[in-house]
């Protein structure tokens, strides 16, 4: 019975040292300091056999300060310092970060992370590429990519771009241009009708390491010599279409403005019409029950007939009266 007892000991003891030795947290791993697009990232891995309701507390530093609170009470593996409203980052600061893990009022110790130099250390992503074909020539046209802190050319003055381009069909004769620093740039030694691809890296002198390469652009060329008609030919046609349009209203405005407001106007012959007395005969034939006729009656009725004619432009009423 002792033998179960203390092996069941042993076996509680175990579980439990991953996370609390000796009344402690047992701290996080593999804690680091990382950079993407100039933002500053302190990532970690929780204790092994950590609890489920296990936070983290984070704190930053420079070079030359005292560490900072950072993010409190997070479950989270990572935290971003660039969000913090109060931290102020500069683009060539050297920062250093810790974390440490707590279990209701208990803490782990602080674990440090390794230090960057963000303008050093920082991986830049990758820019955005389009291309416009003009004849048997391709303008390729660079976005830089954003930054959580300032703008690509104002922390690398001096960053130039990397093209790499080739005909779909021979990926592995591949061209390559270095340093260049004019945005957007022509590609002028190509051949007409051909389908060509694009991918861009950017290259800072402060930083040892090029960007992250942009996605594979592709775009074909045209025939150089076609290339230039085409773009007077249809302001061409657009430049002789509105001088039609110009020229027809001007010369049938008149025949426009009546066929766009027409004048209401009641023909001769109506007028006289309504203006006419009428006689109105009604003729009604009353039979006897075996089918011989009583009476055949002419009855006379008169009939008034009110009309409002619209006669060059004005409202006239009529009244015509008939009897017989």
């Amino acid at each position: 019975m002792s033998a179960c007892v203390f092996a069941f000991i042993l076996t509680l003891s175990a579980l439990s040292r991953a996370t609390v030795e000796s009344g402690f947290v047992s701290p996080p791993t593999n804690v680091r300091l990382t950079s993407y697009n100039m933002n500053l990232v302190l990532r970690w891995s929780p204790p092994e056999g950590a609890a489920s309701n296990l936070l983290y507390s984070t704190e930053y530093r420079t070079s030359v300060t005292e560490y900072s609170v950072g993010f409190v009470n997070i479950s989270t593996l990572e935290c971003d310092f660039t969000r913090l409203s109060h931290l102020f980052i500069s683009e060539h600061g050297k920062y250093f970060g810790r974390v440490r893990a707590q279990v209701g009022s208990e803490s782990s110790a602080w674990v440090e992370s390794n230090n960057i130099t963000l303008d050093k250390d920082t991986i830049i992503g990758s820019p955005n590429v389009s291309l416009i074909s003009s004849g048997a020539t391709i303008e390729v046209s660079i976005k830089d990519p954003v930054f959580a802190i300032s703008a690509l050319r104002n922390v690398y003055i001096y960053a130039t771009y990397n093209i790499t381009y080739w005909k779909h069909s021979q990926p592995e004769k591949a061209r390559h241009i270095s340093n260049i620093k004019q945005n957007p740039f022509v590609l002028n030694d190509l051949d007409p009708w051909t389908k060509y691809c694009v991918q861009v890296q950017i290259n800072t002198e402060r930083n040892p390491i090029p960007s992250k390469p942009s996605g594979i652009v592709c775009e074909r060329t045209t025939n150089e010599e076609e290339a230039d008609w085409v773009p007077a030919l249809v302001s061409l046609i657009f430049s002789v279409a509105a001088m039609a349009l110009v020229v027809i209203a001007v010369v049938y405005r008149k025949s426009i403005s009546n066929i766009l407001c027409p004048k209401d106007a009641l023909p001769q012959h109506f007028k006289e019409y309504l203006l006419t007395p009428h006689k109105v005969s009604i003729i009604t034939d009353d039979t006897s029950e075996d089918g011989s006729p009583l009476e055949a009656t002419k009855m006379t009725c008169s009939k008034q007939l009110d009309v409002t004619v619209f006669v060059d432009g004005r409202t006239r009423d009529l009244t015509a009266s008939e009897e017989q």
